[in-house]
């Protein structure tokens, strides 16, 4: 894997946010391998999502909460090789993988951090149809696996495909497609991920969000029929019993500087003691400023007036999902 993170060192990415035909570095998701007799039987069991709908030909969106039902971090499921690969932000890999191993007692289960021996990138636009090395997947979500390559259709606003593969093939897949694809950084998966609408949980944000503030059920990330995980008998309340008091929205912030994930934010409407809400994934926008996804209380965006840190903070302009959610979680 060291040869593969040497290539990249020796790349010219684009400094831009997004290209027409952008081909990204995806080094900063990292893989957790689960292998072994009762995998997915250990898996059922803690995450939000039914394990049980993976299979070779398609991933699946997945959390894994407290027991307390906030989210711990995020994942993209898919099955390689008779395993199940969980990918997930690389800062996030480290404390989730430990914190799973604790549970796994006596279950046939092994977890590993397997994310140096695949390496992973992103194909975006209309090009990435041409340049992908198998045939695509014709459905979100679903997934091709041919001759050593993995390769995952993202929902969004343009073509867009995950590569999971072996180094050396990755960086032949690079070379290839660099002729035509603009070798950008992971900003740009960022940014396509905000908006597909997809919530991610960063560093800043471990615990900050139920399933249901971040859209989780509205991307198919959570499972209400597939019985008892971690956290479950919260998520489940909140489905049918409770009402949603915050959920997600995509946003447009015309900051000059970078506001982080975990940023809090500002609402004279508010009577809230945890404020206004907090920001759940940030990166650059092509025309200027900064496009985010941002939970926050419902009656507050029904205001419109909601700003970054303060009064004096750059206020948002709300933006629209590409899917419908409801303020009552019940999607």
């Amino acid at each position: 894997m060291q040869d593969w993170q040497d290539f990249l060192s020796n790349q010219s990415l684009s400094q831009a946010p997004i290209a027409e035909c952008a081909l990204s570095d995806l080094s900063g998701l990292g893989l957790i391998r689960v292998s072994g007799e009762d995998a997915r039987q250990f898996l059922q069991g803690q995450l939000t999502n039914d394990i049980n709908q993976v299979d070779a030909g398609r991933s699946q969106l997945s959390s894994y909460c407290s027991p307390k039902g906030r989210m711990l971090t995020s994942f993209r499921i898919l099955e390689r090789d008779g395993d199940l690969l969980l990918m997930l932000p690389m800062e996030r890999l480290e404390a989730v993988l430990k914190r799973l191993r604790m549970f796994v007692l006596r279950s046939r289960a092994k977890l590993e951090d397997a994310s140096g021996e695949l390496a992973r990138v992103e194909l975006s636009g209309e090009c990435a149809l041409d340049l992908l090395p198998v045939e695509p997947p014709a459905e979100d979500d679903a997934i091709t696996f041919q001759d050593g390559y993995s390769v995952i259709r993202i929902a969004g606003d343009r073509p867009r495909f995950e590569v999971i593969a072996p180094p050396s093939q990755i960086e032949a897949l690079w070379k290839e497609a660099a002729t035509r694809a603009t070798p950008t950084g992971f900003a740009a998966w960022k940014l396509l991920d905000i908006r597909a609408g997809i919530p991610s949980v960063w560093e800043e944000t471990v615990e900050a969000f139920v399933p249901q503030m971040a859209n989780l059920q509205a991307v198919k990330g959570v499972s209400f029929t597939k019985g008892c995980y971690t956290g479950q008998e919260i998520v489940a309340r909140m489905q049918y019993l409770g009402k949603l008091k915050r959920r997600m929205y995509r946003v447009r912030i015309e900051s000059p500087a970078a506001p982080g994930a975990g940023a809090e934010l500002f609402s004279e409407h508010s009577a809230s003691g945890q404020g206004a809400g907090r920001l759940v994934s940030v990166a650059p926008a092509p025309q200027g400023g900064h496009e985010a996804l941002a939970v926050i209380e419902i009656s507050v965006a029904d205001s419109g007036a909601v700003h970054l840190g303060s009064p004096e903070g750059a206020r948002l302009e709300f933006l629209d999902l590409p899917y419908p959610v409801n303020g009552n979680g019940d999607d």
